[in-house]
Order: structure tokens, then sequence, then C-alpha cells
């Protein structure tokens, strides 16, 4: 309805305003109805979560609304055909014997083809395995006796190796993604029959980092140019100096970085991401500083480390409301995520008209809590934390691109803290940076549901063949395989 360009008759003006009366009253119904759905949703979730520290590792951080038997079905097939297309087809046509060709009716034997064919579908497994080519060189010789050739020998990713560059791209990941001790990859491939030590798998790990080593500059100035960077550190055991060291992560929009060094000072973001311009998501450890400073990113807080707190603060009324109001933020993001308007203006509304007023109200009760509990109890630290990080955690609320909290960098750690866990330490310095590089193209691989073993493979075989000013194609986000590249890694012995 539009309104009236006749002022001299006040009762089209009061049917005007009936009209946006009625209207502001039906946007507030729906307000109010989506406001009870997600609260029913809150509660359903509440009641499955279990009493466990978020340390001990089996409960989730953040509740996810159950989806609906249409989603799931959806989501099934997804995954179904994204497997699928990573299976290898063979088709096979199957005649009919001779034996069978004979009609039942009259007796003949005079059959043609009719249709297509009736298809059936077997699935069988092929355990992977492992290749050995014995390359002969074929020599000849001139008839006048006075010239020898000899065939060019096979093209190897570096010199004096019998292991080819799926073999390399191979031990990577099973030590870097999948975890895998170098002790026990000496002990599986003595199994299968590979002579391989163990001193020979560190040098190939080793001449694979420095080989793949231009690649670092351009993958940080790719995570540097990125608006919003998350950022985290752990520490890690370095043996040379019997000391801490730590691998710190910066994830970007595409692409894993992780830095090791022997400081835990603000040095290190500030090498990383120098005066860049953005946001930086981190938790509250004063070595981001340097980089937030002013002029640089902005600094956004994580809710799920005040969450974490107010968890482990016991089941208490304060607390537990404390989780609600994290809760209801957390099920306006799924709905974000379901309705797939993550990042856009309308989830920037969504956050203003729903998350909003909850951070408000849990400001107002961790301001109150502040009050009443000292700062040694659990309770107290919960809500002075939320306190003093407020205006962190509030650009969330203002900026739709900035999540939450800082989940992306601490899972990006994960696969660190199982390494620390079961490689123990590095050796040196220079190891923990070969480590790191290496990190950051598997675990980028895997963010874009890329297989690192034949990337690695193909980016071992080019990168000597790349202009320098090209090297930025061969990182993960850019990444095309130059040949269809081999289902399972090689072993590959070449004749010295």
């Amino acid at each position: 309805m539009a309104p009236p360009d006749d002022d001299e008759h006040g009762c089209v003006w009061r049917a005007y305003a009936e009209h946006l009366e009625k209207k502001l009253s039906d946007d507030q119904a729906r307000a109010d109805a989506r406001m009870k759905e997600l609260e029913a949703k809150l509660h359903v979730l509440e009641r499955n979560f279990e009493r466990r520290s978020e340390k001990m590792g089996k409960m989730p951080l953040i509740p996810r609304p159950p989806r609906t038997p249409e989603e799931t079905a959806e989501r099934r097939t997804e995954q179904a055909l994204l497997r699928a297309e990573k299976v290898v087809i063979e088709e096979k046509t199957d005649p009919v014997p001779e034996s069978m060709k004979t009609c039942h009716l009259c007796g003949g034997t005079n059959f043609r083809s009719v249709g297509t064919g009736k298809p059936s579908e077997i699935w069988s497994y092929v355990p992977g395995h492992f290749r050995r080519v014995i390359h002969t060189r074929e020599v000849v010789a001139c008839r006048c006796g006075g010239c020898v050739l000899t065939a060019p020998a096979p093209e190897r990713w570096a010199e004096k190796t019998r292991y080819d560059a799926s073999f390399v791209a191979h031990l990577v990941v099973s030590k870097c993604l999948i975890v895998t001790p170098l002790y026990r990859l000496e002990q599986s491939f003595k199994r299968l029959g590979i002579p391989i030590a163990r001193s020979t798998m560190n040098e190939l790990f080793r001449r694979a980092a420095q080989k793949l080593d231009p690649l670092r500059a351009p993958l940080f100035e790719a995570v540097r140019a990125d608006a919003v960077v998350h950022a985290d550190e752990t520490s890690f055991k370095l043996t040379s100096q019997a000391s801490k060291a730590f691998m710190w992560t910066f994830v970007g929009r595409s692409l894993t970085g992780y830095s090791f060094a022997t400081s835990r000072g603000g040095d290190v973001p500030v090498t990383v991401l120098g005066d860049s311009s953005g946001v930086i998501v981190c938790d509250d450890y004063r070595g981001y500083d340097p980089v937030a400073k002013k002029g640089g990113r902005l600094r956004a807080g994580c809710l799920a480390h005040a969450r974490r707190k107010f968890f482990e603060a016991g089941d208490v009324p304060e607390a537990r409301e404390a989780l609600e109001l994290i809760g209801l933020m957390y099920a306006a993001e799924h709905e974000a995520q379901r309705r797939d308007i993550v990042g856009t203006p309308e989830h920037r509304a969504l956050r203003r008209a729903f998350s909003r007023p909850v951070f408000v109200e849990l400001l107002r009760l961790t301001r109150a809590l502040r009050r009443a509990h000292g700062p040694k109890t659990l309770l107290g630290r919960a809500a002075r934390y939320t306190w003093k990080n407020q205006r962190e955690l509030s650009r969330a609320m203002r900026d739709a691109r900035i999540p939450l909290d800082n989940n992306r960098a601490k899972n990006a750690l994960r696969v660190v803290a199982l390494g620390r866990k079961n490689f123990l330490f590095v050796h040196s310095e220079d190891a923990g940076n070969e480590l790191a590089l290496l990190y950051s193209l598997v675990v980028s691989c895997t963010r874009l549901d890329l297989n690192p073993v034949e990337y690695l493979a193909d980016v071992l075989d080019r990168i000597d063949k790349t202009a320098d000013d090209h090297l930025r194609d061969l990182l993960p986000d850019r990444w095309t395989p130059r040949k269809p590249a081999p289902l399972e890694a090689d072993l590959t012995f070449f004749d010295a």
C-alpha cells in the first residue's frame, strides 16, 4: 500500500497508519514465533549435552540443532556422490555364453543384441600397493666402433634418489596428516618387503621440505591478503635446546599457514601478518597486540573461550544461564548456515535482531557476577574474562564476516597436538620449520578437499620447472594437476 498524496482527507491517512500498524504487528509476531522455535531447539540440545569438560574431548563445543529427515537424506546423498567420484569405475561387457544360445520355444540358435544390456553392480576392494619398476637403459654402438650411446636416465624429482615423488608424497602425508611416526612407517614398510631405513625417510622428508620451500612466501602472502585471519599457537618440544618451542597457525579463507618459532612473543604474528589490514580472530593472549595495534588489524575475540570457562564453573544457576545465552547465539549461527546466508547482509541483520540483544543480556549477567564472585572463583574468572573482552567479542555482532569463535585455528592445531603426542619432539629449529611448511600444504589440501598425495607428487615434479612469478599457481587453492595423478603411491627403483 502506497502512502496517500492527498492531505485533505484525514481518513486516508488513518487507513494508511492502520495498515502500517498491522504490518508491524505481523512482523513482530513472526519474530516472536522464530524466537520460540530457536529456544525450543536449544532446550532439546541441552538435554543431549554430556556433563564433561571440553578438555576431555567428546562434548561438542557448539550445540547443533537436529537435522530434519529431508536434510539428513540430502546430506547422505551428497557425501555418497562425493565418495563415488573418487572410486575407480571399471566397466565390463559380459556376453551371453554360446551354451545358452538355444531358444526354449523354437530351438533356434540365431540371436541378436537387444538394447544396451542389463546392468549389474559389484563392489570389490583392491588393497593399496607400492610398485617397483626396474629401468633397463639401452646401450647402442655405431658400427664404426667410435660412438656408444646410452638411453637417458628416468626423470627424478631429486638427484640420487630411487624413490619417486609419489612415494615421498605418501611419506609426508603419513607423517603430517595421518600422524604416523617414522619408526612405525619403517615397521610397516618392512612388512611389505620395502627396503627403506628410518634415516632414509628422514632424509626424504627433509629434501621434500627444501624442494617445496619456495612456496612458503606466496602461501603466507595469500593468508596475509585475507580480510579475516584466525590465529593460535601451541607448544612443541625442541630437543637441541632442551626447551619449548611453539607452532603457530594462521588460517585464512582457503589456506592455512604454520610457523615454527622458539619464541611465543609478538614478533611471530608481526612477521607473518606484517602491517596488513582486516581482522585477526584470536584469544586474549597479549602476543597478538602488536598486530592489533592502531592502523593494523582489528582484534576479534573467541566466544568459545568464554563458554568453556562458564562450563568449567560447574552446574550452578548463573553458569547455566550464561551457557543458555551463548547457546542462543550459536543457534542463530546455525540458522544462518541452514539458510545459506553466512557473511551476507541478511546474516548481519539476523545478528542485529537476535544475537545482539542476547549478547547485551550476557554482558549484564557477567557484570553482576563480577561483583558477586571473587576473582579466584571459577564463576568469577568466567565473568571477568567475558567482561574484559567484551569489545573484542562484540565485533562479530557488527560484522557478519567474523565468526563467533576461533575454532578454525583450534581445529588447525589438532594435527599438531597429535604430532606432539606421537613424535614427542623435533630435533632442531630447521626441522621445525620444515615440518611447519609441510603441515601448511597438506592441511590446506584437506580444507579444499584435495588428495594431498596427488597434490604433493605433482608439485614435487613441477616446482623446479615453474618460474618464480608462477609459484602462486602451485598452492592448493589454485593448483590444477598437469596430468592425471596416480591413485596410489609408487615405489620406483632406478639403476645407478
